[in-house]
């Protein structure tokens, strides 16, 4: 049984048709790197796939669930839930340590305090930061802060994690760091992937790589 799969996506702009026609299966476990240039809609159907945008017309079926027949509000639980994200900008709360950063989608799915706090600082201990805890993203490296939002994407066990341009803030060793740690959280973890980029290196790493090109996709 795929974990995600689509089914003709469609999304317009107004007159301008971005995606025309999606289709597009996941198996638990893999690692998928979407590759095209710049305004091919790579970034329109990563906001879909993550349910931060809806198509006008189509599919997608995340863990046996067609998402769009949800409300939003049913929708926003699911997303928080069963999905998690990592961007070119980690977006960690300043004011936050690590930890509380981490814990906060836990928190916000109704998580009991204390099973939530035991996760955060295992994923944090995993990802070498276990003396990073108590630190705020102002006295962290671009690479721990980046590997903190990893883990903050992690919190609650989703069942996928789609990542925009993830090492695209990163100097060519943290985001080689970075690429090596998504095939070690997938050997265990046992997590999936698809991640936007434009890092050759890391488009090549994966399972597979799409190409994204007039509105279609390319195997």
């Amino acid at each position: 049984m795929p974990l995600l799969q689509t089914t003709d996506l469609h999304r317009n702009y107004g007159d301008l048709p971005v995606l025309k026609g999606i289709n597009l299966t996941i198996e638990p476990k893999e690692i998928v790197s979407i590759v095209g240039a710049s305004g091919a809609g790579k970034t329109t159907l990563l906001q879909i796939l993550g349910t931060l945008d809806r198509p006008d017309s189509g599919e997608l079926h995340i863990a046996e669930q067609n998402v769009f027949t949800l409300n939003d509000r049913q929708l926003a639980r699911f997303r928080n839930e069963r999905i998690g994200f990592v961007f070119q900008f980690n977006n960690l709360l300043p004011e936050f340590t690590a930890l509380e950063n981490v814990c906060l989608p836990g928190f916000i799915a109704g998580k009991e305090e204390q099973v939530v706090r035991q996760r955060a600082e295992s994923l944090l201990t995993m990802l070498g930061l276990r003396e990073r805890l108590n630190h705020l993203p102002s006295q962290m490296s671009g690479g721990e802060q980046q590997r903190t939002a990893v883990a903050r994407a992690l919190i609650n066990e989703p069942a996928i994690v789609f990542a925009d341009e993830p090492s695209g803030n990163l100097d060519s060793r943290n985001a080689e760091d970075l690429h090596q740690l998504f095939f070690k959280l997938r050997n265990e973890l046992g997590q999936t992937f698809i991640i936007v980029t434009h890092n050759e290196a890391l488009a090549a790493m994966a399972d597979r790589t799409v190409t994204i090109r007039d509105g279609l996709l390319f195997n």
